[in-house]
């Protein structure tokens, strides 16, 4: 006898729910948000959002100067809804989004952006690193980076063939890096991490 199948939800189910709790949709499953997150996890993403959104503008401006086309890219933060397929829908802490046409329809990401970040907290590490580094991969998310605002440490995931190159790198609190979608763009990561 054969098992009972439960239906699996789809982006349209998540756009549609009443449901005042923040979820993700994962494959077709319901995902839980965790609580609000705590301090250092918001302090931690406040100062990589403000960094990224210096450098950014930094680049605009100087393209601009140089008569170049204007910097596509924009910086988006929890909580935004990124739209990678029929069952999946999630919500990064931070990404980046190059295309234009993954923004148009006003209301969230469709496809996948060309750099996610999660900052790890206790109630989301595995899922970070086990279901969503999954999920990224398999949407073609081209960098994804798991931040440890308890270890100060970054993982960087690439996209090479379709997969992650593994091991990722790993950068310390006295590296600096370079985002694909930043080229030429050096961020010291003491800039993300709050001193002890």
């Amino acid at each position: 006898m054969g098992q009972p199948q439960h239906k699996l939800l789809t982006a349209e189910d998540y756009f549609t729910s009443t449901d005042e709790t923040r979820w993700e949709l994962i494959d077709g499953e319901f995902w839980d948000m965790a609580a609000a997150p705590v301090i250092l996890h918001q302090l931690v993403s406040s100062r990589v959002e403000v960094t990224l959104s210096n450098r950014m503008e930094e680049r605009r401006k100087r393209r601009m100067d140089d008569g170049d086309p204007p910097y596509p890219c924009v910086l988006l933060r929890a909580p935004v809804d990124v739209r990678l397929g029929d069952i999946t829908v999630v919500q990064p802490d931070v990404l980046i989004v190059c295309d234009p046409a993954k923004l148009a329809n006003g209301k969230y990401v469709t496809g996948a952006p060309d750099m996610v970040m999660e900052v790890l907290s206790a109630s989301t590490a595995k899922k970070d690193r086990r279901v969503k580094l999954r999920v990224y991969q398999a949407a073609g998310v081209p960098e994804y980076l798991i931040l440890d605002p308890y270890g100060k440490t970054v993982e960087r995931y690439l996209l090479e063939g379709g997969q992650y190159v593994l091991p990722p790198e790993t950068l310390g609190v006295e590296d600096e890096i370079e985002l694909k979608a930043l080229p030429g763009v050096r961020i010291a990561l003491t800039d993300w991490f709050l001193e002890d």
